[in-house]
């Protein structure tokens, strides 16, 4: 499929060292890809759903001890151990290469390579990059089809160019103990062995887009970010766009595809979903901050999504989709997971592949679960009912705002606005989440995910840190930055605001700041609402329920202090100083 020798060389010497029995390119052809299904259908590496209920959609089960990312087996590799900083795992790149150099060997034999050319990003545009993974799955072969642009014409575009991320990826042995995905960012190269599951092997998510990406983009002067991109239209027909970063669990999934509270549907807003999981921004022509999905598709988390919850993400998922470690359904075929609905299947097969009975399923025990609390769905961005106009948008939106969001039950009011560009860095370095269950430990401890991207930061923290505080320097026309949180509770521990789409009413007052329309308080930490400027028609909470929510809590923030500065001293000596400043004067301004 192609003539490139940098391509050709460096396929042979992975086959070489991995020795699979055969080659084969994707084309990126339905042919080939409807054939790849059949196969994978023949041997139980996918199950065909129902296809009248589910077209074209198969479920995929990966091994047990496999079944989400591994931080603790995830490595940046670079020359020195410094620049891959304290909040990474760190390996040499010539004991990286040689330690899983044995484990590659022969782990092909008996198998075939398959060989991925694809995109991130709209193919030819500015934005793009281009990528190639080896593989010796089918899964990620058909899951790399959705969530990338791939095929014949990626190779067309790269030429004669060396100019390419390379990935190699094989299963292996799927041994845990011997479980690694690495990163060689001077190198751009990826390896990762011994897994099955999507968030390890799709190559081009979270290792190429985010840690690879990431230093790519201080090397070339862009950004690579775990955010979100939304559109909001107003009913004069203008739209605003806003990109956003969580930490898990914070509802990055459910904001991407917010539908509108009624009272603003029937006046015609609507939202549009530019992308949900990862953001690449460049400066325009036009001094902005332009942004793109560089995905193709969603790899979202099944457990949880719903009719009410997410109704644009079930309906995404209803054809052309691949659902991993979810429970079937034996008596239509079809798949199911907690949360979906109230009507567990009498007849079902759970991830692991055994007969499920609801009778013995407990709420509080997630090993009784039918589905994985991590099972998957990746689906194309196409099939989202609101999937936005400008998604294919070679050029991508421009930014009027940047929101980042944590889970803090006092410490954070409902929405504040930062004082500017190097202040609003100061507020995504300190982001943070209480955890809430007693599962993961204890309740209310703080777990600071700057910019929610502690672990996809493809180099040391510190400099990232300083590549936002420079970038905020060369954009004429910057956006915004501000902070939300949906998580505040009262002293019996519910919710106080509804959240869901609801929170679109926050987005409203974002973008009236930006447009200079309301003002706002100054306070120790930023620029909060007036209680008045929340719009809370058709909502059953009252203005003194905003007064407390906007209300911040000077003793959370006083406790807080403490918590930033052992994080700082964590990330290293390569904080920036305008940071310590930052944190300086916030320490005053709280007296």
């Amino acid at each position: 499929m192609t003539k490139n020798v940098h391509v050709l060389n460096w396929i042979n010497e992975m086959a070489e060292l991995t020795q699979p029995d055969k080659i084969v390119w994707i084309d990126g052809s339905d042919e080939q890809t409807e054939a790849l299904r059949k196969e994978a259908v023949s041997t139980g590496e996918l199950i065909r759903l129902n296809p009248e209920q589910y077209p074209n959609c198969y479920l995929h089960r990966t091994a047990v001890n496999d079944v989400a990312r591994v931080e603790n087996r995830t490595f940046i590799c670079t020359t020195k151990q410094e620049d891959a900083g304290n909040i990474n795992n760190w390996m040499a790149p010539s004991e990286c290469y040689a330690k899983l150099g044995k484990l590659f060997k022969g782990s092909m034999k008996g198998r075939t390579m398959y060989v991925i050319p694809y995109s991130m990003g709209v193919p030819g545009s500015e934005f793009a990059k281009i990528g190639i993974e080896l593989t010796d799955s089918i899964y990620v072969v058909l899951n790399m089809l959705i969530m990338t642009r791939a095929g014949k014409q990626i190779l067309d575009i790269l030429g004669d160019s060396a100019d390419f991320i390379k990935g190699l990826h094989a299963r292996a042995d799927i041994d845990e103990e011997n479980r690694y995905i690495c990163h060689f960012p001077e190198d751009n190269t990826i390896w990762s062995v011994n897994s099955g599951y999507g968030g390890n092997v799709l190559l081009g998510k979270k290792c190429f887009a985010l840690r690879i990406a990431s230093y790519l983009g201080r090397k070339e002067g862009w950004m690579a970010e775990h955010m979100l991109i939304l559109g909001i239209e107003y009913p004069d027909g203008d739209i605003k766009y806003i990109s956003a970063a969580f930490p898990s669990a914070c509802g990055k999934t459910n904001l991407a595809m917010l539908i509108p509270p009624e009272v603003f549907r029937k006046k015609g807003y609507k939202v549009w979903c530019v992308g949900d999981d990862i953001a690449w921004l460049r400066i325009g022509k036009d001094g902005r901050l332009w942004a793109v999905n560089p995905e193709n598709g969603f790899f979202g988390v099944a457990p949880g999504t719903n009719e009410h919850s997410n109704p644009n993400a079930l309906a995404t998922t209803k054809k052309d989709t691949i659902f991993t470690n979810v429970a079937l359904n034996t008596d239509d075929n079809t798949v199911w997971w907690e949360g979906l609905d109230n009507n567990p299947p009498k007849n079902c097969i759970d991830w692991k592949g055994n007969k499920w009975d609801y009778a013995n399923y407990d709420k509080k025990d997630k090993s009784t679960c039918a589905a994985h609390p991590n099972s998957r769905f990746t689906a194309p961005a196409v099939n989202c009912p609101c999937i936005s106009p400008e998604f294919n948008n070679a050029a991508g939106v421009p930014i009027s705002a940047i929101v980042f969001g944590g889970r803090r039950a006092r410490t954070a009011p409902l929405v504040y606005e930062s004082f500017n560009w190097q202040h609003g860095t100061f507020v995504g370095s300190i982001m943070a989440s209480e955890t809430t269950a007693a599962a993961a430990g204890a309740v209310g401890v703080v777990r600071r995910d700057p910019m929610a991207m502690r672990p996809f930061v493809g180099y040391n923290m510190g400099d990232y840190f300083a590549h936002w505080l420079e970038m905020g320097k060369k954009i004429p026309h910057a956006p915004k930055i501000f902070h939300v949180n949906w998580f505040r509770t009262d002293d019996e521990g519910h919710f106080i605001w509804p959240g869901f789409g609801d929170n679109m009413r926050v987005l409203l007052w974002i973008l009236d700041r930006v447009a200079g329309k309301v003002d706002a308080r100054e306070t120790a930490i930023g620029y909060v609402p007036n209680v008045d400027d929340i719009n809370i028609e058709g909502l059953s909470v009252t203005k003194e329920t905003i007064t407390e929510l906007l209300d911040v809590d000077t003793a959370s923030w006083k406790q807080d202090i403490e918590n930033i500065k052992e994080f700082y001293k964590l990330v290293g000596d390569r904080v920036p100083a305008e940071l310590y400043d930052e944190l300086k004067g916030l320490e005053a301004r709280l007296g």
